[in-house]
């Protein structure tokens, strides 16, 4: 249980989902992701791709030019998270309104 509880916190942490969400228009190199993920800084990028990495969820390929280019890409194990992410994503969408009327309400004294 211990294990899955740290699966569910690395897959449901914000930056994990919209990167994996950013890489669904193919394999991207690190600075289309940062412009791709908003608010996200540098050493939160980093460190949440070396995570998914480590986690088997995208792959990091180099290649051997000049200047040097490093592409991240999903990996069929991150394509099946990819789907829940985008479930997740168009519920957020659909419900957005309806979650601020909610916030509006809790804070209207």
């Amino acid at each position: 249980m211990d294990f899955i509880r740290k699966v569910l916190d690395r897959v449901g942490d914000k930056w994990s989902l919209l990167v994996i969400a950013a890489l669904d228009a193919g394999p991207l190199r690190y600075t289309d992701l940062q412009y791709r993920v908003p608010g996200i800084s540098q050493r939160m990028l980093t460190l949440t791709l070396r995570q998914l990495q480590h986690d088997g969820l995208i792959t990091r390929t180099a290649y051997a030019e000049v200047p040097p280019r490093v592409e991240y890409a999903r990996t069929p194990l991150g394509h099946g998270l990819h789907e829940i992410v985008a479930s997740l994503i168009g519920w957020a969408a659909d419900h957005h309104n309806e979650i601020r009327d909610h916030h509006a309400r809790a804070t209207t004294p």
